[in-house]
């Protein structure tokens, strides 16, 4: 390639591309969240299934702003040794790795419940399980932690006494948390309560991954986030028209929280032509519009 000068081109060019080389190491773009299922926008019943019969129910709620919504509650806080479990239905992973799960959910503090045994809760279990296929049944997978893995134990941020919920005011507690590797097509949720008296509210499940950007001249593909909070996914840039690389190939990592970082590389316009809107377009310089465009 004949490089031609850079006809058009201000002293200071070279400096404000490094300037904005360097502001690139600050994440600037919100990760992308794809939600794989979320309990708030079924129509009719969500049909979980449960075991034992008498421990979850689902019944209709509330939400934080009064809205209907399908929801899950247990109270079986007098009868010791509980072990109540509702298991949502097949989640299909699409290509995910690692996956968020966000509760919603009100907790009654055992204070307030008078002559309640020492039994009583205020937390419970979420787990999950790896399936190719929905093939889950009211018996299988047994209901208990292997073959289920633990992904945490959760507990309230605030509880809410009898007067709260006398005058219909609940406080509702807002949690989220992750697990991976996950490599089947799917897998379900299952929440165990020990004896607690709760609603579940509202579960919101999703994966994230780092939106497709144009950025330092070049262009980075929808990347999806590793399977560890701690990953970073490598994604190989291409420089945008009548731009090339610099030193050395421009990758950028997305790391676990779906957020483009560690930037290695750089495209520049090619002689000629001048960076314009951000750096996402080379133009054909104005000083030589006509020359550069015949040559």
């Amino acid at each position: 390639m004949n490089a031609l000068p850079f006809c058009g081109q201000k002293p200071g060019i070279t400096v404000i591309m490094d300037i904005l080389y360097f502001l690139w190491m600050l994440p600037s773009v919100w990760a992308v969240e794809e939600v794989l299922m979320d309990s708030t926008t079924a129509t009719a019943e969500l049909g979980w299934t449960i075991s034992p019969s008498q421990g979850w129910e689902e019944v209709s709620g509330y939400d934080e702003n009064m809205n209907t919504i399908r929801t899950y509650q247990v109270c079986n806080v007098f009868d010791s040794s509980q072990n109540n479990w509702v298991r949502t239905n097949y989640i299909r992973r699409r290509g995910a790795q690692r996956i968020h799960v966000q509760m919603k959910f009100s907790v009654r503090d055992c204070s307030s419940i008078p002559n309640v045994p020492g039994s009583c809760k205020e937390t419970f279990n979420l787990y999950y399980y790896e399936s190719d296929s929905d093939t889950a049944t009211k018996t299988s997978p047994s209901w208990m932690e292997n073959p289920w893995v633990k992904v945490d134990t959760i507990a309230a941020d605030e509880s809410f006494s009898r007067v709260d919920l006398g005058g219909r005011i609940m406080k509702i507690n807002s949690e989220v948390r992750s697990f991976g590797p996950v490599s089947r097509n799917g897998f379900y949720l299952a929440f165990q309560d020990y004896g607690a008296c709760m609603s579940l509210i509202a579960v919101r499940v999703f994966y994230r991954k780092c939106p497709r950007v144009i950025q330092n001249g070049a262009v980075f593909p929808e990347t999806l986030a590793g399977a560890e909070s701690t990953s970073l996914v490598a994604a190989r840039g291409v420089c945008v028209p009548n731009g090339e690389e610099v030193d050395v190939p421009i990758k950028l990592y997305c790391n676990g929280d779906g957020e483009w970082m560690v930037p290695i590389g750089r495209c520049m316009c090619k002689a000629g032509h001048e960076a314009v809107d951000n750096g996402t377009v080379c133009r054909v310089g104005l000083g030589c519009y006509t020359r550069c465009r015949q040559s």
